[in-house]
């Protein structure tokens, strides 16, 4: 068991790995060779290609305005000078409601830590319960400010079940109101959109097979029949893996193409070359940019002739199709109502947005969902309890004194006071976040093969997923093999009827564990966060070694997103310590409310300079969240119930009873009052829509609008492979005939021209408004970034290149 030794000793590491991470953030974010890496939205908003710093060539990558540095935390107010509606236009609506999951915490636990260590540490602290059972059990100065050290049948827990409800009225309370307004933000968000091509789309999938007749033929048939007002047509889906492939070679192609084009602009007397055999190391010698763009042309050609064979193929579409509707009304109507008699036929939900779709997951017939999902809750069951087993050795190492009186001749090893702090007050922290690191992707995985449509689901069933296993491995887990292996001398030793009081003893002893996790999760995990160590060691070995076009440099600064399925349940396990501890241990309650206030200045930074968000699901995952909480409240109430009745506090115990009753039906009530405006789309703000959308674009034509707006994207517009190969047909590289001797060209097969487009069904397309068209384009202040303006345009001197 942790010690207060021992849990300063952790603190000192993790404090000083924090502070580490963050003056090297400070430092390294100020250096030009790093703004892609801590400013990426900089170029992403604005266009920018490249940062410019005058002066000699050292100027380029390191910044030399010693200024600078003594300002070197300037970021922490930056991070705090957006308020929430700035935050929405530039991030979207799901950024800032993540951000305000910190914000509750902060609204909930500064008044409860206030509460709980002025009242309820002075009634702990004055018992001495613990004094009396030293010889019995395993204890630490710590757990003598926890409800252990006071005694059975005492008075003093009135005091304890009167905070409980206290804390449970301000919880539920903050959750109505913040629950009110997401909903009211989320309602203003999607009435705010201007139109865009989901509003008007419907996904409609298991279209079931006729015999004799198309996909196509079936998917018109029967909505023309079932919604002839509305219904104006569908996209359809079709099976384009191998044009996928194509364009995935045409994409590395055109990249060495421009590659070699730049040196071409930079040397133009010397025209580049390179040989035709295993890694450019043997072979013919060719000039590069004739060769390239050779094999570019024959590439589009190919792709040209897939396309048509794909179009003209019935088998290659596949049963599902996105429906296009005249107005939001009836797309509302088609998404929300059952189309057939057979509830597992014509499936119909709201298209999402395109970034949203998952593409791959969108032919999966509605009996093989129900197959996959009881498949992945058995895996999911058994990968939970075989997770016990690296839990119960993190608690091992938690908890030597316990090992100590089993097995004395570990003592002279354990008793070493710097290797003893070490393995109880930092290793255990440590060995469970490795162990937990890798588990996510895993659950993705599993969330993947269910069969969700959207990326958004995913990661929302994934964080699920993850949240079960926090629970029952991490916080149940550590506690009753913690227990366990605290009191195993304790249990060895004494009659079955005394093990649940020293079980009820032992619980609100393991928040020295949870102190130690806390700090090295919740601090210097975060401090690691904003400096971005991985991200950061990624660009630069690529910018190093793989970079050669800008379109290499953006991909190697790619910025990601919030890892919602990671961050969300460990957000959710710091609410659960948090409010199960305030009553049996407040002294956690500090470490909790550090990590909120670290957590949320610090994701605001990255929300403001660094993720990009790959979906806008308007805070569909709000409902998660107050479940998760609410399911908190209920876990703590039980813990303390169970833990009254260790205690034989029987005059007390019975007035708890009530209390999970009542916050259940407060959930219910929010779940009534709230949810549905998270799940549907109400028909009279699609009517309101529809017709002040008839007044100011009475000329709209719906079905151009709409068309190719959820093109697969393997499948290419036909029109644009055509303007793609005329462009390469015009291309002519100029060059000093004298000054270069003649080098063979490959030599390429005959090849078809281009065919003419052949659908009737495919609509020229039309350039639709970017998902994103409402996020306001941020506009940082030079003080702020440290940059000079972004150049208007667009070239090829990558002056941030090492």
């Amino acid at each position: 068991m942790a010690t207060v030794a021992d849990i300063g000793v952790s603190a000192a590491i993790n404090i000083l790995l924090a502070f580490a991470f963050l003056i090297a953030f400070a430092l390294l974010r100020i250096q030009p060779v790093n703004y892609r890496i801590y400013f990426p939205k900089l170029y992403i908003n604005n266009g920018r290609t490249s940062p410019r710093s005058p002066g000699n060539f050292l100027e380029k990558y390191v910044n030399l305005n010693f200024k600078t540095y003594l300002t070197f935390l300037n970021w922490m107010p930056h991070a705090m000078s957006m308020n929430e509606t700035e935050i929405i236009k530039h991030s979207g609506l799901d950024s800032a409601v993540f951000l305000r999951i910190y914000y509750l915490g902060l609204k909930i636990f500064v008044p409860v830590t206030i509460v709980a260590l002025f009242i309820l540490l002075p009634v702990n602290v004055s018992s001495g319960t613990l004094f009396f059972l030293r010889r019995e059990l395993v204890v630490s100065d710590i757990d003598n400010l926890s409800i252990s050290n006071v005694p059975p049948k005492s008075l003093r827990f009135f005091v304890h079940i009167g905070l409980e409800y206290l804390f449970t009225i301000w919880i539920c309370f903050l959750l109505y109101k913040e629950y009110d307004y997401v909903a009211l933000k989320r309602s203003n968000f999607l009435a705010s959109q201007r139109r865009c091509v989901e509003q008007f789309t419907v996904l409609v999938r298991s279209v079931p097979h006729t015999s004799g007749h198309s996909v196509s033929d079936s998917v018109n048939s029967f909505f023309q029949t079932n919604h002839p007002d509305h219904y104006i047509g569908h996209q359809a889906v079709h099976n384009a893996n191998k044009l996928g492939n194509l364009a995935s070679r045409r994409d590395r192609l055109k990249n060495l193409l421009d590659h070699y084009r730049l040196k071409f602009q930079k040397h133009p007397h010397t025209r580049p070359t390179i040989k035709t055999g295993c890694l450019g190391l043997c072979g013919r010698k060719v000039y590069a940019i004739e060769y390239y763009e050779q094999h570019l042309k024959a590439i589009v050609k190919k792709m040209t002739l897939e396309h048509q064979k794909i179009i003209k193929d019935p088998e290659s579409i596949l049963p599902v199709a996105f429906l296009c509707f005249n107005s939001r009304w009836g797309a509302s109507v088609c998404a929300q109502t059952v189309q057939s008699r057979n509830p597992t036929l014509w499936l119909t939900d709201w298209a999402p947005e395109k970034r949203d779709i998952y593409w791959r997951n969108l032919t999966i017939p509605f009996v093989s969902l129900t197959v996959r999902k009881f498949i992945i809750t058995l895996l999911l069951f058994a990968l939970v309890f075989f997770y016990m087993i690296p839990i119960a050795f993190v608690q091992s190492l938690a908890n030597l004194d316990g090992l100590e009186k089993v097995a004395p001749f570990l003592t002279p090893v354990i008793e070493m006071k710097f290797i003893k702090c070490f393995l109880q007050g930092f290793l255990p922290g440590l060995v469970l976040k490795i162990f937990l690191y890798i588990l996510p992707s895993g659950l993705m995985i599993m969330s993947e093969v269910e069969g969700y449509i959207t990326l958004s689901t995913l990661e929302q069933k994934t964080a699920e997923k993850y949240y079960y296993f926090m629970l029952v491995n991490v916080f149940l887990g550590s506690i009753i093999t913690g227990t366990a292996f605290e009191q195993l001398d304790a249990f060895l030793h004494q009659s079955p009827t005394q093990i649940p009081r020293t079980i009820g003893v032992s619980i609100p002893m393991k928040a020295t564990f949870f102190m130690t996790y806390i700090m090295l999760d919740g601090w210097a995990g975060i401090a690691c966060e904003i400096l971005r160590v991985k991200p950061f060691f990624i660009y630069h070995l690529k910018n190093m070694f793989l970079v050669k076009t800008e379109g290499d440099r953006q991909k190697a600064m790619e910025p990601g997103s919030v890892d919602y399925p990671e961050t969300l349940p460990s957000l959710q396990l710091y609410f659960l310590l948090g409010i199960v501890y305030a009553i049996m241990t407040p002294i956690l309650l500090p470490f909790i409310l550090i990590f909120f206030v670290f957590a949320y200045l610090v994701y605001r930074h990255q929300v403001i300079n660094v993720y990009t968000q790959r979906y806008e699901s308007a805070a569909a995952f709000w409902p998660q969240v107050h479940n998760r909480i609410i399911a908190s409240l209920l876990i703590s109430q039980l813990l303390l119930l169970g833990l009254l009745s260790t205690k034989e506090a029987v005059k007390s115990t019975p007035l708890l009873l009530m209390l999970p009753i009542l916050t259940f039906a407060f959930h219910k009530y929010c779940q009534s009052r709230f949810e549905p405006s998270f799940r549907k789309y109400p028909l009279e703000e699609a009517m309101e829509k529809d017709l002040l959308q008839k007044t100011t674009e009475p000329d709209l034509n719906i079905k151009a609008y709409l068309a190719d707006s959820y093109l697969y994207p393997n499948l290419t517009s036909f029109e644009e492979i055509e303007e793609e190969l005329v462009e390469l047909e015009k291309v002519e590289v100029k060059v000093d005939k004298n000054q270069t001797p003649h080098v063979a060209s490959p030599m390429l097969s005959e090849s078809s021209s281009p065919f003419p487009s052949p659908l009737h069904h495919i609509h020229q397309h039309q350039p639709s408004p970017s998902p994103l068209h409402h996020i306001h384009q941020h506009q940082p202040s030079p003080q702020e970034y440290y940059y000079n303006p972004p150049s208007p345009h667009y070239d090829y001197q990558y002056q941030d290149q090492p």
